[in-house]
């Protein structure tokens, strides 16, 4: 009998996916959980978007976008039609068909995953889980989490998973400021912890995404995401590791890239820079190694792009020091504008940024520091850093007044030549000063 009914939810389910009835509810109106939200949304759905921030809450109610590359408007459209609603109110999950957790899976203080947000929100659903309900979780993890973790949360609601509710993974795939690829055009990975389940997920996804692909588990899906950040973050370790060799050798690691990548096979370019940002790629390798550990197992490899990639911060500081010193300065008292607090160009995204962290370490060394981020009018203050910093002005005269000008993050404005022929010292980890003066002239440039 439970089969039969079990049959009979995913049916009627399937019947509202369809015909755009379902109801869907995102939890999380952030960086991934608010183009989802939109995505359903412009699919047909009704669609709530739940987050623990007040403010982030009214914001969306008045129409309003606190991510830059999605639009005021399109956020103003889905609030004028009445089919998107924010709300702090997590009561309202009772009301919801399909449930999307799109929430913060950050690392501890010695480096071990954090799923505390995954276990809260799980609860929170649990307290209002009704029969016949779909519960997707998108937040990247280790594998396992899905129906080790997440689903004997649900299970406290006295409602048995496989019987009585439907359940999958599905990793986010954003990449905050790209202009090639979107929620909406990057193929969405699905495993639920059944068949079912998964076959209800894919038809919900299909809705909105032009391609999605249906794996064997939960597990799969979760470990699949964890390759493609552990790829990324080995080859930028290597890079980095090669850019520390070469600058020994003086030898220009941006040239030999470039002179690398006119093979037409066997080779991916991968760029150096002064350490990695964003919320996936310096945190998720973390995920598997930690998990791999309980299993008896050593992901080296995972470890050692981790130690080199965290540490260029710190190489970037050096770096400094060792610029000013050709100056006949210290880094105590001189004045320094780093450019960028964003992770990665072009974005109002700072989560990870190793900007932050050179800040503070260039501050402890006793340097006066400043920064200059058109994206970021003010430092926001978050888990590790309050800066309490407002952004310089992006003109030639701020640049003139520093000691050094560290570039961080290569945005399009600060691809200016002017903005640095007064400039006394350029440190640039992006190799985006270098190339304006070609033809000779400008600041005395230092590559790290």
């Amino acid at each position: 009998m439970f089969h039969v009914h079990y049959r009979a939810m995913k049916d009627a389910l399937l019947s509202r996916i369809h015909d755009r009835t379902a109801r869907i509810g995102v939890i999380g109106q952030g960086y991934v959980g608010l183009p989802l939200a939109l995505l359903f949304h412009e699919a047909g759905f009704h669609v709530t978007g739940f987050d623990v921030d007040p403010r982030k809450v009214e914001s969306l109610r008045k129409g309003e976008s606190f991510i830059k590359h999605i639009g005021a408007e399109r956020v103003a459209t889905a609030v004028k039609s009445g089919k998107y609603h924010a709300t702090a109110d997590f009561d309202g999950l009772r009301d919801c068909d399909a449930i999307a957790i799109c929430v913060p899976t950050p690392l501890g203080a010695h480096r071990e995953p954090d799923n505390s947000f995954i276990h809260a929100t799980g609860r929170e659903i649990a307290k209002r889980l009704r029969p016949g309900q779909l519960v997707l979780l998108e937040s990247t993890t280790y594998p396992g989490t899905t129906d080790e973790e997440l689903q004997p949360i649900l299970e406290t609601s006295g409602l048995v998973c496989g019987r009585e509710f439907f359940l999958a993974f599905s990793p986010e795939r954003e990449d905050p400021g790209r202009k090639d690829f979107d929620t909406k055009t990057t193929a969405k990975l699905v495993g639920g912890v059944d068949a079912v389940s998964t076959e209800l997920a894919v038809a919900l996804y299909r809705t909105g995404v032009a391609k999605v692909v249906p794996v064997s588990s939960a597990r799969v899906a979760e470990s699949a995401k964890l390759l493609e950040n552990v790829f990324r973050s080995v080859n930028i370790a290597l890079v980095n590791e090669l850019k520390t060799v070469f600058d020994r050798m003086d030898i220009d690691i941006w040239e030999v890239i470039e002179a690398a990548k006119t093979k037409p096979f066997g080779f991916m370019p991968f760029y150096p820079g002064p350490g990695l940002g964003g919320h996936c790629i310096p945190l998720d390798p973390f995920y598997l190694s930690w998990k791999a550990a309980e299993h008896g197992q050593w992901a080296r490899f995972v470890e050692l792009a981790g130690e080199i990639n965290t540490s260029m911060p710190r190489w970037v500081v050096a770096k400094v020091a060792d610029a000013l010193n050709g100056d006949s300065k210290a880094v105590k008292g001189s004045r320094i504008l780093v450019l960028g607090l964003a992770y990665k160009a072009n974005i109002d995204d700072d989560r990870e940024s190793p900007s932050y962290e050179i800040i503070e370490l260039l501050q402890e060394s006793g340097a006066l520091v400043d920064y200059c981020d058109p994206y970021f009018p003010e430092a926001r203050k978050g888990r590790k850093f309050d800066l309490k910093l407002r952004t310089v002005p992006c003109t030639p005269e701020s640049f003139a007044r520093y000691d050094a000008v560290l570039v961080a993050t290569a945005h399009e404005p600060f691809k200016n030549a002017s903005l640095y022929q007064q400039a006394k010292l350029v440190v640039d980890t992006r190799n985006l000063v270098a190339p304006l003066f070609l033809a000779g002239g400008g600041p005395r440039i230092v590559k790290a």
